[in-house]
């Protein structure tokens, strides 16, 4: 091993150690490793099998899935659990669990990959199992629009890499073609797919592939659902790992006519994220009932869903990313799913996770119409953008009697304390999420 290699290993492992102490650290490490040798990930002698997931939405739940099912299983699973997933972060998560030979001391490196840099991460090594979840719009001022991320996630597949696709995305579909190997996952028609597209916009209308205009037999949700393209064929792959039935209500489905796993999340989010883990653990050849029984009510820990108390209140808080609509529509559907009498609280108090901006455009990508449900008695809008978000709600059919704008987040977090007693969902970012967790009862 060159001297430089070692020194990276050691300098990794040091400051690893160090983040620990002050509460951080997830890729500074890496970062100074590949100052000292930026080749340093080619040279480490990694598992057998190498299980990587990208895509816009789903990646943190999906590997902490599997992480989970896997060591279950029995295997020795290296994992990204402070999901610090860009090229730093994956260096550092792999050079603090290897020896100072350089050997990782794992059975199974479980990686989740930012889709815009996977390219960078995977220039020195490749995923043996590559799982691309779904491609969205994202953050506009960072990731553009679906195609151009595309592009830059097709640069981050290499020969050597089996690719589980959802077959289900028409854009993700694309990476397939030419590659006799993969592995598809999707949902057949349930109860809850529909004919008519529902949503703000519509980015399934024209074929990724030919840019003529797409059939769809049916809809998930969004664009994502039963494609086929009268011009150039592309459509929905015949899938290997099939959500055969869905219950959303009673949170059971079933995967290949065979397994039954029962969803702690009725979210058919949680669907897609369920059934790619169930795939890519069953190619592992852990027992497909171990896979169901480790999955099966199984509650995240990554505090993406949080349930709380305020006052009388029993509150679920669901944590969206912010600049991604779909990720509020999936947030949306599943309050507008309550069956009881209920108040949506829906928070932006910033407006990106990364960047100083108030580029807003994406609030109006957002379904906000899906809240116009019988059981839902009001919608305050709070935080800086409450105004921005009240601009928006004007122009849905929800009655505006029902919309409330409070500001400050302190002053509503007070009045709920002391007032109503009805169900809270709280619709939400990560920058904001504590802006209300900090004033209530986490359960």
């Amino acid at each position: 091993m060159l001297f430089k290699t070692f020194l990276a290993i050691s300098v990794c492992k040091l400051l690893k150690i160090v983040g620990k102490m002050v509460g951080k650290g997830s890729s500074l490490p890496g970062k100074f490793a590949l100052k000292i040798d930026k080749d340093v990930l080619s040279k480490i002698q990694l598992p057998e099998n190498i299980i990587a997931v990208t895509g816009s939405n789903g990646k943190t739940s999906t590997v902490e899935i599997i992480a989970h099912v896997l060591e279950r299983g029995g295997k020795t699973v290296v994992w990204n659990r402070e999901g610090s997933n860009q090229i730093e972060g994956v260096t550092t998560l792999i050079l603090s669990n290897c020896k100072m030979s350089g050997k990782m001391k794992a059975d199974i490196l479980l990686i989740e990959s930012d889709e815009r840099y996977a390219k960078y991460t995977f220039k020195y090594f490749q995923p043996t199992h590559y799982i691309i979840t779904n491609l969205y719009r994202d953050q506009l001022t960072r990731n553009g629009h679906p195609q151009w991320v595309y592009s830059a996630l097709k640069d981050s597949i290499h020969d050597g890499s089996r690719l589980i696709l959802n077959a289900d995305d028409p854009l993700v579909s694309l990476f397939g073609d030419g590659r006799d190997d993969n592995i598809w996952f999707g949902l057949d028609r349930f109860g809850g797919s529909t004919t008519e597209y529902i949503g703000a916009y519509n980015d399934g209308v024209y074929c990724p592939k030919c840019y003529a205009k797409m059939h769809y037999d049916y809809y998930h949700y969004n664009h994502i659902g039963s494609y086929s393209c009268p011009n150039c064929g592309h459509k929905k792959h015949r899938t290997d790992y099939t959500v055969t039935d869905v219950d959303l209500d009673k949170g059971i489905i079933r995967i290949n006519n065979e397994v039954e796993i029962q969803l702690a999340l009725k979210s058919l989010y949680n669907v897609y994220n369920v059934l790619a883990a169930y795939a890519v653990c069953d190619m592992m050849n852990i027992e497909k009932q171990t896979i169901a029984d480790s999955i099966s009510n199984y509650i995240m820990k990554n505090g993406r869903v949080v349930q709380f108390e305020l006052g009388e209140h029993k509150g679920t808080l669901l944590t969206s990313k912010h600049e991604n609509s779909v990720s509020y529509d999936h947030s949306i559907r599943f309050a507008a799913s309550a069956k009881e009498p209920c108040s949506v609280i829906v928070i932006v108090d910033a407006v990106s996770r990364k960047y100083f901006t108030s580029e807003t455009s994406w609030l109006w990508d957002i379904y906000f119409e899906g809240l116009n449900s019988p059981y839902i008695q009001e919608i305050k809008l709070c935080g800086a953008y409450a105004n921005d978000l009240a601009v928006r709600f004007s122009y849905t059919d929800i009655p505006k009697a029902k919309i409330k704008v409070e500001e400050s987040i302190e002053k509503e977090i007070e009045y709920l304390r002391e007032h109503g007693n009805e169900k809270l969902f709280v619709i939400t970012c990560f920058s904001d999420k504590d802006k209300l967790l900090s004033g209530v009862k986490v359960l």
